[in-house]
């Protein structure tokens, strides 16, 4: 099944028997302690304007659970996640196409959210708000409640020890920036480094001048010559679960298959006891 759609088959589809429900996911990482901006406001940004139809998805509220020891964006619990799908019309019968403002890694986390809970359709539009050459609306639908009912557990998911044994016994790829993976620098997490073991692969790296995904052979290629390739078990973390997410994404549309440690570095380093790698070598 394809994992991205590009904006001429997603206008297509959405005249056609069967439309996707859509869902927009606009978010930004905040770096609002440390630059003093405001955060980034995903809503007024969708009431501004969105692809007719579309409702939209908070990521912090909707797509992950209050910040803790768990990291800053765990796993929502499932019965609030499918609360909030089947308020945006989500349903097992119908496709659904996710998409943000262009970067790709809130649309990605969406995504995995949906097939990790059991959708069987699900797919991200490539390139975003920013590759649509549709027309926008400003009203705000009022979709039928959808009847999707997650499953959690349909696709792999890695918690901090299995993380750690995976930078070991298979290839455990970062999608952070590669100056926070070599510790040089720290925005966010108490701590700069990485997981012993873990690679350094950044998220942006998948993606062409216009933010659309690279070719699925040359992704294939990027992976394979990073250690993805003759059957092992491949895993991605990044800061807490977003921009790894899309990492995932990127691995699909090259056709091989990775677990997501949702709670990344901001899990990992936020307990002394765990080892801290830095600088370019994984160690």
């Amino acid at each position: 099944m394809n994992a991205i759609i590009s904006p001429s088959e997603l206008a297509n589809a959405l005249v056609g028997p069967n439309p996707p429900v859509l869902l927009d996911v606009r978010w930004q990482l905040s770096l609002a302690k440390a630059s003093g901006e405001p955060p980034f406001d995903g809503r007024a940004a969708y009431e501004s304007g969105h692809i007719p139809g579309a409702v939209f998805v908070d990521l912090e509220r909707e797509l992950a659970s209050e910040p803790g020891v768990k990291g800053r964006h765990p796993l929502p619990a499932a019965e609030d996640f499918g609360a909030a799908m089947r308020r945006a019309g989500v349903t097992a019968a119908r496709p659904v196409v996710v998409y943000d403002g262009g970067q790709g890694w809130a649309a990605a986390r969406a995504w995995w959210l949906l097939r990790w809970t059991g959708h069987p359709d699900v797919r991200v539009l490539d390139g975003g708000l920013a590759a649509w050459e549709g027309q926008l609306e400003t009203a705000v639908p009022e979709p039928a409640e959808g009847d999707f009912a997650p499953v959690p557990g349909a696709v792999p998911l890695l918690d901090a020890d299995g993380a750690g044994a995976l930078a070991r016994s298979g290839v455990l790829f970062d999608a952070r920036a590669g100056e926070r993976y070599r510790g040089e620098v720290e925005p966010i997490d108490p701590v700069g480094g990485h997981i012993p073991g873990a690679l350094s692969a950044p998220t942006t790296e998948n993606v062409g001048p216009d933010g659309r995904f690279l070719p699925a052979e040359e992704l294939r290629t990027r992976f394979k010559a990073l250690g993805a390739a003759d059957g092992r078990d491949v895993g991605v973390y990044c800061g807490s679960g977003v921009s790894g997410a899309h990492e995932v994404l990127a691995l699909a549309v090259a056709g091989i298959p990775a677990a997501l440690y949702v709670g990344s570095w901001s899990e990992w380093s936020s307990d002394p006891a765990r080892p801290v790698a830095v600088g370019p070598d994984p160690q």
